[in-house]
C-alpha cells in the first residue's frame, strides 16, 4: 500500500537518514538531534511504500522580496528518494502535492536549489538567479580609501543588529529572503565567522561584512552595503587583512561592478546559475506584482500554460493602475478571450520574466513567448528591471 502524507515526529529520524544518504554527509548525533528538534514534521511530506519512507521533501515557509514587495514563498528542500524506489514517479507526486499545499497556504511563489535544472523544469520551476563568484588575490584587492570619520568595527553575531542593514539591502533585489530572527540564528549565522559593521561619518550603520579567515583565505559569507561609501569602507577593511591572507573569495549579484573598480580586473570571475523559481498561483502573484507602467499603458492579455497546476491554466487580462503598483488582474472566461493581440507562454517562462531573469524580447526571439512584436514590447516595458539575487541557501 502506497501513501503520501506529512511525517509523524517519530519518523523524522528516518527522514534525516535518507538525507544523509542522498546528499552524502554525516551528522554527529547531537547535531542530528538538534535538527530533528527544530524541524516541524507538518512541513515534511513523505511518500511511503508498504509502510516504509521511500521519498520525501520539506516545505519551508518564508517570504521574499520581488520589486520591493514582500511575497509569501514556499521553499522546497531535502528532496530525496532511496535508490531502490527511484524513477517511480514518487518525487513528481510529492511536488504536485507541494504545489497544492503552498497554494492553500497563500504562498504564491516557490524557490528551490536544483540538483539538475532540467529535472525541475519539467514541473514548472525555472532558473531565476545567477551569482558572480570572485577569487581575488591579495595584490589585486581594490585599493579604496575610507571616508574620513567613518568606522568599521567588529560586532556580535546578532541577527537583530545586522538585519537593520540587510533588510534595506535585500529589498533592492528580486528573490532575497526577508529574514526573521529564527532564520538568522538557525541558517545565516550558523556559519563560522566574524561580523564587522561599517558606520558612515555621521555614525549611521550602512554596511557589514560577515567573513571567515582560514588557511590564508578570507571567505566573505556576506558583503552588504547600502551606498558606494560603505562599499569602499568595507573593502578597505578587508584589504587591511593583507598580512594574513593570500586571497579573498566572495559572491556578488550579476550586475556587480567591482572588477571595473579595481586597478587590475584580471582575477577569477565565474557566473554560476544558483536557484530556480516557480509561480505557484498566477492570479494571486500577479495581483501582488508591482509593474513599471502607469494607467495610460495599454492592457495586456496573457495566456499561461501549466501542466502541473491546472488552476494556473488560462488567460489573464492586466489593466495597469500606477507605476510601481499592481495591475487589476482578471482571469478571463472562454467567451471573454480575444485571440487577436494575445501573448502566450508557459509557467516557466512567466517566472523567468517576472523575476527579472530574462527579458520579454529575448524570450520571444527564442520561441518561448508568443505574440506580436507590439505586445512583446508592451510586456517588456511593464516589467521592472530589477536584478535577481539570493545569498541564502536551503
Amino acid at each position: 500500500m502506497n501513501e503520501l502524507r506529512t511525517l509523524h515526529r517519530d519518523e523524522l529520524a528516518d527522514s534525516f537518514a535518507l538525507s544523509e544518504f542522498a546528499f552524502q554527509y554525516e551528522l554527529k548525533e547531537e547535531d542530528r538531534n538538534e535538527q530533528i528538534g527544530r524541524t516541524d514534521e507538518n512541513q515534511v511530506w513523505g511518500y511511503f511504500a508498504d509502510g516504509k519512507l521511500a521519498a520525501k521533501l520539506q516545505l519551508i515557509p518564508l517570504h521574499i522580496w520581488v520589486n520591493g514587495r514582500r511575497f509569501a514563498m514556499g521553499g522546497i528542500g531535502g528532496v530525496a528518494t532511496w535508490p531502490e524506489y527511484r524513477r517511480g514517479g514518487m518525487v513528481a507526486r510529492l511536488l504536485g502535492q507541494s504545489l497544492k499545499t503552498m497554494r492553500d497556504r497563500g504562498q504564491t511563489v516557490s524557490l528551490l536549489s536544483p540538483f539538475k535544472f532540467e529535472f525541475y523544469r519539467k514541473y514548472g520551476w525555472e532558473a531565476f538567479v545567477d551569482q558572480l563568484h570572485y577569487e581575488i588575490p591579495v595584490d589585486k584587492l581594490p585599493k579604496f580609501e575610507a571616508a574620513e570619520g567613518s568606522t568599521v568595527r567588529r560586532a556580535a553575531k546578532d541577527g537583530k543588529l545586522l538585519n537593520a542593514i540587510y533588510a534595506e539591502y535585500a529589498k533592492q533585489f528580486n528573490g532575497m529572503i526577508d529574514r526573521d530572527e529564527a532564520w538568522w540564528t538557525t541558517n545565516t549565522l550558523r556559519k563560522k565567522g566574524t561580523a564587522a559593521i561599517y558606520a558612515n561619518p555621521q555614525g549611521e550603520p550602512r554596511g557589514y561584512v560577515y567573513y571567515h579567515v582560514s588557511n590564508r583565505v578570507a571567505t566573505l559569507h556576506e558583503l552588504v552595503f547600502l551606498d558606494e561609501e560603505a562599499r569602499r569602507g568595507l573593502w578597505k577593511f578587508i584589504a587591511d587583512h593583507d598580512s594574513m591572507i593570500a586571497k579573498v573569495e566572495v559572491k556578488a549579484p550579476v550586475d556587480d561592478q567591482l572588477p571595473f573598480l579595481t586597478q587590475d580586473p584580471r582575477f577569477k570571475q565565474e557566473r554560476v546559475p544558483y536557484f530556480s523559481a516557480r509561480i505557484v498561483d498566477v492570479e494571486a502573484f500577479l495581483k501582488q506584482y508591482a509593474f513599471a507602467v502607469d494607467a495610460e499603458a495599454e492592457p495586456i492579455q496573457l495566456q499561461v500554460t501549466d501542466k502541473h497546476a491546472d488552476w494556473n491554466q488560462g488567460t489573464y487580462r492586466l489593466e495597469f493602475t500606477a507605476s510601481g503598483e499592481p495591475a487589476a488582474v482578471t482571469k478571463l472566461g472562454e467567451g471573454e478571450v480575444q485571440e487577436d493581440g494575445m501573448l502566450s507562454c508557459t509557467i516557466q517562462t512567466l517566472a523567468a520574466l517576472l523575476m527579472g531573469y530574462q527579458r520579454a524580447g529575448f524570450m520571444a526571439r527564442i520561441g518561448r513567448l508568443q505574440g506580436s512584436q507590439e505586445q512583446v514590447n508592451r510586456l517588456e516595458a511593464a516589467i521592472p528591471q530589477r536584478t535577481p539575487y539570493l545569498t541564502d541557501f536551503f
